[in-house]
């Protein structure tokens, strides 16, 4: 893993952490340390509000992003700093009632993007995460 001299992941652009692939929660609570200022506080957010509605939930880290997905169900959501936000990736989005509002290239892909001091809905993100679950996701690896 590229360090910078404090030993600290490597930033890359927009903030995102450098980490390398791995699975299961380690990999995943790395890169969550590493976030910048109050993106961290976003991903332990994120990653407690998952494992409480989804305490079974698998976990890894590919492409410097943490995704977490359902065994035999592939892949449903991962998360990815930015500049100015964390967006999160919902992989069949748009079969989610209602859908993330964040439009996608990708054909069931939407968006939920979280800004600094933004209020999150954890009811309706927990929806969205037992949804997700229960729909095939992606086997991406």
């Amino acid at each position: 893993m590229a360090q910078q001299p404090s030993g600290k992941p490597r930033l890359l652009a927009g903030g995102n952490p450098q980490i390398p692939k791995g699975d299961g929660d380690e990999p995943v609570q790395a890169y969550i340390d590493a976030m910048p200022g109050w993106k961290r506080d976003v991903g332990r957010h994120l990653d407690n509000l998952i494992v409480r509605t989804l305490p079974d939930v698998r976990k890894a880290v590919r492409w410097n992003s943490p995704f977490y997905g359902t065994e035999g169900n592939g892949w449903f959501l991962d998360f990815h700093c930015f500049t100015r936000h964390v967006k999160v990736a919902w992989h069949n989005g748009t079969s989610l009632d209602p859908p993330p509002p964040g439009e996608s290239k990708h054909e069931r892909v939407r968006y939920l993007d979280i800004h600094e001091d933004e209020e999150l809905d954890d009811e309706l993100i927990a929806s969205w995460i037992r949804q997700a679950a229960e729909l095939p996701g992606e086997d991406l690896f």
